[in-house]
């Protein structure tokens, strides 16, 4: 495997890189997505509790001793009950977009890695061309084993550029996966928590 990086030529360095930050990318988007994954079943049926037996307040300290976005949104929906539904469905709202975002924190990146990770390798085989047909032109010869190093560098460069496209490909549609999931899941609970301070008043 070495000795193919090697023969790539100059190109090969450059996707190398991509193929180290965009595995640096899929270990912190891994990292983030399954801290933000919680049994939010669970914590729904502890808020209707808490919103039956002590009201927000008992609410909102359920809120705070869970992690991740649904209790996040109704913390930011029951910290606004007093000021009006229309208040509280702004505020999930607000708090919906910012989880979201950090859901969605990075994605962009892989897909430009996705995107670069080939188009260097296409240069890398257009370099690799180059050099063959001027090595033609040196020796006035069209003999095989005269195209065959930059030949094999065209290839190899396009070979791993696909190579670490079709990682990070792979990696990004499941991420994409478990976001769509959770902002399901968010917009779920938000409506389940609207509804339940309705039936409190």
């Amino acid at each position: 495997m070495v000795d193919l990086f090697l023969n790539g030529g100059p190109f090969m360095w450059p996707i190398l890189l991509l193929l180290l930050a965009g595995l640096g990318l899929v270990g912190e988007r891994a990292y983030s997505l399954n801290q933000s994954k919680a049994d939010s079943e669970g914590f729904m049926s502890a808020v209707r509790q808490a919103l039956k037996s002590g009201g927000s307040k008992k609410a909102l300290a359920v809120c705070s001793g869970h992690d991740g976005p649904v209790s996040n949104i109704c913390e930011a929906g029951l910290a606004r009950v007093n000021k009006g539904s229309e208040q509280v469905e702004k505020a999930i709202e607000n708090a919906g977009s910012l989880e979201m975002a950090f859901l969605e924190k990075n994605m962009g990146w892989l897909t430009a890695i996705i995107a670069i990770a080939p188009m260097m390798g296409f240069t890398g085989t257009v370099w690799g061309m180059i050099g063959a047909f001027e090595d033609i032109a040196a020796a006035n010869d069209i003999s095989p084993a005269i195209v065959a190093g930059g030949i094999s560098e065209a290839l190899l460069t396009t070979a791993f550029g696909l190579v670490v496209a079709m990682i990070i490909q792979i990696s990004q549609n499941f991420f994409s996966s478990m976001i769509d999931g959770m902002v399901l899941d968010m917009e779920e609970k938000s409506i389940e928590l609207t509804d339940l301070l309705r039936e409190a008043k």
